[in-house]
C-alpha cells in the first residue's frame, strides 16, 4: 500500500484511533512501567493527520501488532513534539515521535519544560525539513519578509511551533507583534492558505509531507517556498548544532528549483520506565521490518542502523542501547 493511501485511511480513522489509544496511565496493563508483564496495548503519539509522523506512526503500530507477540498498538493524532513528550511522561502514551530540539529541551528542563523530563530515546529516525510556504502575491521571499503577514506557526506545543518562533526571532522579528500569528495544525494551515486567510505557513516534517503536496498541487504557482538559509546561522548560534543546512530537492514537490532549508533530526522516545526488553524489541523492529515501513512512507528510507543510536543529548533507553551493542 502506498503512503498516500495509508495517509487517507489513517485520516479517515483518526478519531477512532485517538479514542482507542488514549486515556490515563495504563502502564500496569501494558507492562511498560518496569514490571515483568509482557504484552498489552501501546499508544503512539504522532502528529497532524496530514503529516509524516501520523502516517509512519500508523505503519509502526501495524508492525508492532504483527511482530511483537501479545502487543497491539494505535497511532494517536496529536499536536506533535512537545505535547507528545508530555504525554509519554504522564503515561497517556507509550511511544512518541519528537523533533530532537524539543527532546533536548525536555531532558535539559528548558524551553517549554520547567524541569528535566524522564524520557529516553529508542532511535534517531529521519530528518525533518522546515517548510515555509507563502502565497505568491504576498511578496514573501525571505523570513524577514513575513513582517506584517498572517502566518501559521503550527499547532500549539508542537515542534513546528518551536522552530517557527526561533526562526522568526533569528530574522529579527517579534513573533507576538511583528506578525499576525495563528497556531494552527497543518490541515487548518493548508486550508487557510487556500481560503486566503493566511499569507504563509510554517511546517516541519519529512519529505514529502502529504498536506504540503496537496497545497502545492492544488494552488501551483499561486504559492512558493521561502528559502531559509538566511536564518540558519543565527539559529545555530543561539540553539546549537541541532539545526543543520538542508535542501528540498525540486523533484520532491515538482518545484522550479531546489530550496535551501533547515533540517532537524526526529527521535522515537519513550518514558525511562519502559520495560527494557520492550525497548530493545522496538529498536529491532525498526530495522527488521524497515522495508515494510518504507512502503508506508519513503521517509523511513533514511532510518539507518549507523545513525539510530546518535540521539545525544537525549540518552538512549538501556534496552535500545543493548540492542545497538
Amino acid at each position: 500500500m502506498t503512503f498516500k493511501r495509508v495517509a487517507a485511511a489513517l485520516a479517515a480513522g483518526a478519531l477512532a484511533l485517538t479514542l482507542g489509544g488514549c486515556g490515563g496511565d495504563r502502564s500496569a496493563e501494558r507492562g511498560t512501567g518496569g514490571t515483568a508483564a509482557r504484552g498489552g496495548r501501546l499508544s503512539i503519539a504522532t502528529g497532524n493527520t496530514t503529516g509524516v509522523y501520523y502516517v509512519l506512526g500508523g505503519g509502526l503500530a501495524d508492525q508492532i501488532g504483527k511482530n511483537l507477540p501479545g502487543y497491539q498498538a494505535t497511532a494517536e493524532a496529536t499536536g506533535a513534539s512537545v505535547e507528545n513528550i508530555r504525554r509519554v511522561v504522564k503515561g497517556d502514551s507509550d511511544i512518541a515521535f519528537s523533533l530532537a530540539d524539543s527532546a533536548a529541551d525536555a531532558v535539559a528542563g528548558k524551553g517549554a519544560f520547567t524541569s528535566p523530563q524522564p524520557i529516553r530515546a529508542i532511535a534517531r529516525l529521519y530528518d525533518n525539513y522546515t517548510q515555509v510556504v507563502a502565497t505568491t502575491d504576498s511578496g514573501v521571499k525571505s523570513v524577514a519578509d513575513l513582517r506584517g503577514k498572517r502566518v501559521s506557526t503550527g499547532s500549539p506545543n508542537s515542534g513546528t511551533e518551536v522552530i517557527a518562533l526561533r526562526m522568526l526571532k533569528a530574522a529579527g522579528l517579534d513573533p507576538e507583534t511583528d506578525v499576525t500569528r495563528q497556531s494552527l495544525g497543518l490541515p487548518e494551515s493548508v486550508q487557510g492558505i487556500k481560503d486566503g486567510t493566511l499569507d504563509a505557513l510554517v511546517w516541519s516534517g519529512g519529505l514529502p509531507t502529504p498536506g504540503v503536496t496537496d497545497l502545492l498541487t492544488s494552488m501551483k504557482d499561486e504559492v512558493t517556498f521561502v528559502p531559509l538559509d538566511s536564518v540558519l546561522e543565527p539559529m545555530r548560534a543561539e540553539h546549537g548544532p541541532v539545526y543543520a543546512a538542508g535542501t528540498i530537492a525540486k523533484d520532491v514537490y515538482a518545484t522550479p528549483a531546489d530550496v535551501p532549508t533547515i533540517v532537524v533530526p526526529n527521535l522515537l522516545v519513550v518514558n525511562e520506565r519502559m520495560d527494557a526488553e520492550l525497548a530493545g524489541d522496538l529498536a529491532g523492529l525498526l530495522f527488521d521490518h524497515k522495508a515494510e515501513l518504507e512502503r508506508v512512507h519513503p521517509a523511513a528510507r533514511d532510518i539507518t542502523r549507523e545513525n539510530a543510536p546518535k540521539t545525544d543529548p537525549v540518552p538512549l533507553h538501556d534496552g535500545a542501547k543493548k540492542y545497538y551493542g
